[in-house]
Order: C-alpha cells, then structure tokens, then sequence
C-alpha cells in the first residue's frame, strides 16, 4: 500500500506546487520594460512644447479605427504652446492639470505613503523623465478642441486650488473660447473624502452654426514597472496592464505586452475602462444610460492606451450642452469601486477561487471593524476556518493517529511478504478492515482546504487594506516579507513539529522528503508577505495541538 503514502506526499507538494503556479502566474502577469523606484513626492513634469501627443488622440466615431481626428479645425500647432499646471489639493489627492488640454499629469495619494517610515504621498500617476502615466481626455470631432495639430490652451484663474476646511466640494473651471465664438469651460468637481472625480464639458454654442463633437477619455502608459513591484527578484510583480468590461465578460484585463496583438474594439451601454496595478487603479467611467465605443492602442513609441468615446453632442445656435464622466485614481477598494460601476470591484482579481476569496475577505474585515488590526483579524480569521473544518481535520488526524498505531504491523507485513506484492496488499487490506483504518483519511482533508488557502493567499496578496497595515512589534507590513525572517522559522519550527506527530513513512526515501519539505517551505515562505505567513504559522500551531489531543485520547482510550 506505499500508493497511499505517495498519495499523501503528492497532496502536501501538491500544496507547494499550487502555491508556486499562483506566484508565477502572478510573477509573469507583470510585464516590465524598466524599473522605477517605489512612489515619490509630486515631481515637476517635463516642461516646454506639447505637440499632439504624437497621434495618440482618438477620432470621431465614425473613423475609430485611425489613432488621430480626422478633421483638424480649430487648434493652432502646439509647437507654439507651452505647458502650465494648475494644482489641485484636497483631503485624499494632490494632482497637477496641464493647462494644455486639461489633462491629468499627476496624480499622488495623501493618504497612501510611498514608504512606510516616510512622510511623501504614494504617486500614482505622472509625466516625468523616469515614467509617462496620465489621463487625458478631449473633445474630437467636426468642432472638436482636440485635432491632429493640437490641444487647446485652457485659462485658469488661479494656479492652485485647495479643499478648504469643511468644505465639502470644490470646483474647478478651465475655459477656452473657439474662434467661431463658443464657450467650452473643462470643470473638475472634486468631493472630500472621494478619489473619484467628475470631469464635465460645459458648451455654450454662441456662434451662428450648429456645433458637434464627441468626448473621449483616455489613460496613457509607458512600460514602466509597477512602484509597488519588488525589485530583488525574489518579490511579487502583480498584474499590471488594462482592464474593462465587454457586453460577454464583467471583467476583461489584458497585460501590456499582449496589447498589441489583443486590440479592444468594443462597444458596450456604460462601461468603464482602467488601468490596473498592485493595489491601485485609474479608471475613466462614462455615463452608464450611453453607447461607448471602448478600444486599446499601442503608439509607436510605446505608449499603451486605452479609450473611450461617447456619443456625438450636437447643439444649435444658441443651445448648451454637458457632457461628463467620472475618474477615478485611489486604492483598489472593492466596496467603493462596486458603487462607482458594475465590474469595477472585480479589478480586484482573486483569481478563479473568487467565490471563496470574497467570503473571506467580507469575514476579514468584519473581525477589523472590532479589533481594528489587521494582524489580529487574520489570526481570528485562521481560528474561523480551522473551526469550519474542525470535525474534516479532527477524523484526518484520527487516521493518522491510527496509521501511526498500526505502523509496526504494517512494517511486518511488508517484511513477511517483502517478494509477493500481492499477498502484501492483501494483507494490508485486511489490517486496515481489521482496524477500521481509512488509509486516505489523511490525505482528502488536505486537498480539500487546499482552495481554501489558495483563496486566503490572493485576499491577503490583492488587498490594499493590508498594505503598510503593522500588526505587533516587528511586523509593521503585512503585505511585505518579515524583515528578521521570524515568522518563516517559526512556521518551519511547527510543520516539522507536525511531522512527528504523524505516522513515520516505513520507506527511507519518503521519509527523508517528508524531513526535507519543512526546509523547502521555510525557504520559499522567506519572501511571503508576513500577513499569508503569520496565517500559515497560526494554522499549523492550531493543527498540533488538535493532533496533538486527539493522538492522546487514542493512545488513553488503548491504554484502558
């Protein structure tokens, strides 16, 4: 019966092995041309002439397939404009908007540090000499402001505008007048507390011929790495790439370096389109009630993009007219992003164990709201899945008991039946019936919390709550590695402490890889973020002293 050890061997490195393919996976899905350090305070963005952003504009609607407007009106070459920022602060963004076209070039958090120990906001998004991200976004179209020869110069009364003390929203206007007379003011309404942002054209059509253009909205990237990404090598490099949604899938992302050769052409009624990285998300979200047409580019230089347009607005002489959309630039906060747009939460991917992963993560935060540390809700939340599978552990530990139990007999059977295989197994059988052992006893309650702890591992490796999150002493990020290595040892400490609790292989060579897995998962659990270790660490020490009092009970109730 040595397919039964086997067996439970493959399950324990069946363990490791998933664990593996979930970091490759996650390892792969992020696509680096260079590295960047980790975020920086608001950096001044390259000045002096702005051309066309070198033909990254959409088009009108009825010619998408061109990456630049097809008629070209109104603007003036950009080589004889210059950039100017405005600065926009409130209480969760620190942002820059170019004056020239009234995009978004800078985008840092307040309340998300670059480093834990310093005191500057986490940069999301910026137009600087080490990384191109930014959100654009423009009128195109018969009479738009946005053509191939340029973007328009917008006029700002002030150069920064703060969210004052109790005040609850604050407005921003950038105006530019065409020359056939219309009025366009670029508002940005900015609310406390919220990273989202609602960006509305303001038409006043005071020109003698009806008007017409279409709004888009666009994020543009570079092949930078993720700020968050670990450059030792040994670290998590999450997924970095797009993400929206299409009329057949909730939630359709697509990593940089596949861009190219998996174009988006899609149209669907509301939508959103993004830009995902570990922890923090850009997103453009148009009116829900509209037909969108969502597509994805990569320039010629190397930008990657993704788009919106909205239908065409049309007005007559003398008519006015908005048009808006919602941005969005934060922390990948699946209960607010749920409100923003359906499919918006699902940017935080926990993979095809979803269905397990967001109950965990729904109790996760529910043991937050009473201890208010992250740490201590983890290892509650460790307690609540051992206590699920208590009585499924409880009858594995039991066989293991009783394997241990029968071990001599079955070493004496192999050595009386050492050249008959058959009459071996035969034998083995009738133990086993004889002392109503379950030979995979031991081995089907491991596969089966296996998704379980493939599930907890994505919620603790894609939740930004747990990011800088301390929990005691040492630990004062969950979502990194220990620094002093503590908890690996102590988790290696207590899976070999396990080990001696179960049945010992009667083969030499099983059980030297039985011995030899304790250093492998300490070796591996080295560059785990603390949080999936202090989980597996709690696990384990509330598996011995379960194994620990069901082996006694067993060996007292023989004794008697």
């Amino acid at each position: 019966m040595d397919w039964i050890r086997y067996l439970l061997i493959a399950a324990i490195v069946g363990v490791a092995l998933m664990l593996v393919s979930e970091w490759t996976a996650f390892n792969k899905a992020h696509h680096a041309a260079s590295r960047v350090a980790a975020g920086q305070s608001i950096a001044a963005p390259v000045q002096g002439p702005v051309g066309a952003v070198e033909d990254d504009l959409p088009t009108p609607a009825a010619n998408l397939d061109s990456d630049v407007p097809s008629v070209a009106q109104e603007t003036t070459s950009s080589g004889s404009k210059r950039s100017s920022l405005v600065r926009v602060v409130t209480d969760v963004l620190d942002l820059q908007i170019d004056l020239l076209g009234g995009d978004f070039v800078t985008v840092s958090l307040p309340k998300q540090l670059a480093e834990l120990d310093g005191d500057q906001p986490f940069v999301l998004m910026e137009r600087t000499s080490r990384r191109t991200y930014v959100a654009q976004s423009g009128l195109i179209g018969t009479d738009g402001t946005d053509t191939r020869d340029g973007r328009p110069l917008f006029d700002a009364k002030k150069t920064e505008y703060r969210l004052a003390p109790g005040q609850e929203q604050l407005l921003v206007d950038l105006t530019y007048t065409q020359a056939s007379g219309v009025l366009i003011t670029k508002r940005f309404t900015f609310t406390r507390g919220d990273n989202l942002v609602n960006v509305s054209y303001l038409i006043d059509n005071r020109s003698d011929s009806p008007w017409s253009a279409t709004f888009y909205g666009q994020l543009k990237r570079d092949n930078s790495s993720d700020p968050a990404a670990d450059t030792t090598g040994m670290g998590l490099r999450p997924f970095l790439g797009v993400a929206t949604t299409t009329a057949d899938k909730p939630f359709l992302k697509i990593a940089f370096k596949k861009l190219a050769d998996e174009p988006l052409n899609n149209k669907v009624e509301g939508g959103w389109i993004s830009m995902v990285q570990h922890y923090f998300i850009s997103a453009w979200i148009p009116p829900s009630t509209q037909l969108n047409h969502y597509t994805t580019k990569v320039t010629p230089s190397g930008f990657n993009l993704i788009r919106f347009t909205a239908p065409a607005v049309n007005l007559q002489p003398g008519q006015q007219g908005t048009v808006s959309a919602g941005f969005y630039a934060g922390p990948k906060d699946q209960y607010r992003l749920k409100k923003i747009a359906p499919g918006l939460d699902l940017t935080v991917d926990y993979g095809w164990l979803w269905w397990i992963a967001q109950p965990l993560f729904w109790i996760l935060t529910q043991i937050h709201k009473l201890v208010g540390n992250w740490g201590w809700s983890i290892i509650f939340l460790t307690v609540l899945v051992k206590g699920a599978f208590f009585q499924l552990s409880a009858a594995s530990y039991r066989s293991m008991a009783k394997m241990r139990k029968v071990a001599p007999k079955m070493a004496q059977i192999r050595e009386l039946y050492a050249d008959d295989r058959q009459k071996q197994s035969q034998e083995m059988m009738a133990l086993y019936q004889k002392e109503k052992v379950n030979p995979l006893g031991g081995c089907l309650p491991i596969l089966i919390q296996m998704p379980v702890f493939i599930s907890l591992y994505w919620v603790l490796m894609e939740s930004v709550e747990l990011r800088q999150a301390p929990w005691l002493g040492w630990i004062k990020d969950l979502s990194t590695m220990d620094p002093y290595f503590i908890l690996p040892a102590i988790m290696g400490v207590s899976m070999f402490a396990q080990q001696k609790l179960n049945p010992p292989p009667p083969d030499p060579m099983q059980a030297k890889i039985m011995q030899f897995l304790p250093v492998v998962f300490t070796f591996f659990f080295l560059w785990f973020p603390a949080g999936l270790v202090l989980y597996w660490v709690v696990n384990n020490l509330l598996s011995i002293l379960q194994q620990w009092v069901i082996t006694r009970r067993i060996e007292q109730a023989d004794a008697s």
